[in-house]
């Protein structure tokens, strides 16, 4: 076995990349009633980072709470890239993106709900929503990566999914709660190493 040192103020996880690369039957849809899911075109981006942070602040989501305006309206105004919203009780609690930028794939860009909607189908309607929508182009193949920071299930319910695991690497970043990006008792669950 192999230990590598992650220095101080640094954070470390397993990623986990996977791919479909055949349309997985349909499941039947929760018909609750609990949730719907909207399609958002050209997010105003305090709404985005707002709804980007409440999804993934327990699991330490930063990258995109990183980027200055303009690299962020480039992404997610492009007319390649698909937003939307799970709704719960009238508030947006969840979060879907497509990324339909490179030819003959999608990528299931970000994926998530909010905490309080873990556990009760919330995650596997917004599935079939994003997988009915990435399979609609046609595309070769639809992906996704997490990593060993998301939800202790997100893996899971990815093959669940029908997903097929295909590529691991480590990534290493600043952690986020060092330099003010997230709050420092974000992800507990991650103990905060200081330089």
């Amino acid at each position: 076995m192999t230990l590598l040192d992650i220095a101080p103020g640094k954070i470390a996880a397993v990623m986990t990349a996977l791919e479909m690369t055949v349309r997985p039957p349909r499941r039947p849809v929760p018909t609750t009633g609990q949730f719907t899911v909207r399609r958002v075109e050209r997010p105003p981006l305090d709404w985005y980072r707002d709804l980007f942070r409440r999804v993934g602040e327990p699991w330490l989501w930063f990258s995109r709470l990183r980027l200055g305006d303009a690299a962020l309206v480039a992404i997610v105004h492009d007319p390649a890239v698909e937003i939307s919203a799970l709704v719960a009780d009238g508030r947006d609690e969840g979060l879907l993106e497509l990324d339909f930028r490179s030819p003959g794939e999608v990528e299931l860009a970000f994926f998530g709900v909010t905490e309080g909607l873990v556990g009760r189908g919330a995650g596997r309607l917004l599935m079939d929503v994003a997988l009915e929508r990435a399979w609609a182009t046609g595309p070769r193949r639809v992906w996704v990566h997490t990593c060993t920071l998301d939800h202790p299930g997100a893996l899971s319910f990815y093959r669940r999914s029908g997903f097929v695991p295909y590529r691991r690497q480590i990534e290493v970043d600043d952690d986020p709660r060092l330099d003010g990006t997230l709050p420092q008792d974000a992800a507990p669950h991650v103990p905060m190493i200081r330089p």
